[in-house]
């Protein structure tokens, strides 16, 4: 299945991509960064790794493009976290994905989105990975309730993220792993290095998303 999606939300429409391969066992909704959007290429290199791994994916603007062009809105984690609670819900109650294991995929202040709303879900979200994200901005309290497997992934370059993640991390209570990519910046640029996170996600995915998330246990 392919096609383009839009969910009602704020009195806005949230335009997505949806494509699920045949059998796929788990869907990731992807938040991305500010500035960005669902045609980001890293992002769409992403979630083809994911696909090929039968993963489906929900590639989405969670802002209109007028709100896109507000800086202030860019980092509004709240407001982010509800239009992907949105999309969430509205993809729980379709009935091609209603059975189907949900993870979150979170790039910059995506990550932060993707994991209040984890944190909101509870035991529905199977899976969190943030690539080159802002953990940090989804508050203490929120990182604290997050039970999914959530896993951070880093540039090795990218010293002051590598510190507000390692804040972050300390912070979660669930299972995690944080995973410093050696060589790469911020925007994972470096040859070879977005591949390395292609993978590592699509690994995260494949482990978490093959059994209900309430059966998973803490490691932490």
């Amino acid at each position: 299945m392919e096609k383009l999606v839009h969910i009602p939300e704020d009195n806005v429409l949230i335009e997505g991509m949806l494509e699920l391969p045949e059998s796929a066992h788990g869907i990731v909704l992807f938040a991305h960064g500010s500035g960005s959007s669902r045609h980001s290429p890293r992002n769409n290199f992403v979630a083809q790794v994911l696909r090929e791994a039968g993963v489906g994916t929900l590639l989405m603007d969670l802002l209109s493009p007028e709100e896109d062009r507000n800086y202030n809105t860019r980092f509004d984690i709240p407001l982010l976290t509800r239009r992907l609670l949105a999309a969430t819900h509205w993809l729980q109650a379709q009935p091609y994905s209603l059975h189907l294991p949900l993870g979150y995929f979170g790039a910059s202040t995506g990550a932060a989105a993707a994991l209040q709303a984890a944190a909101h879900m509870g035991e529905s979200i199977a899976a969190v990975v943030s690539r080159g994200g802002r953990p940090d901005l989804a508050g203490p309290i929120e990182l604290a309730q997050v039970r999914c497997p959530t896993l951070l992934l880093v540039g090795g370059f990218d010293d002051v993220v590598i510190d507000l993640n390692k804040q972050a991390y300390a912070a979660l209570r669930c299972a995690k792993e944080l995973v410093i990519i050696p060589g790469a910046t911020h925007l994972f640029e470096e040859p070879g290095t977005l591949e390395q996170v292609a993978q590592q996600a699509a690994a995260w995915f494949r482990q978490h998303l093959a059994v209900p998330a309430q059966h998973v246990q803490n490691s932490c």
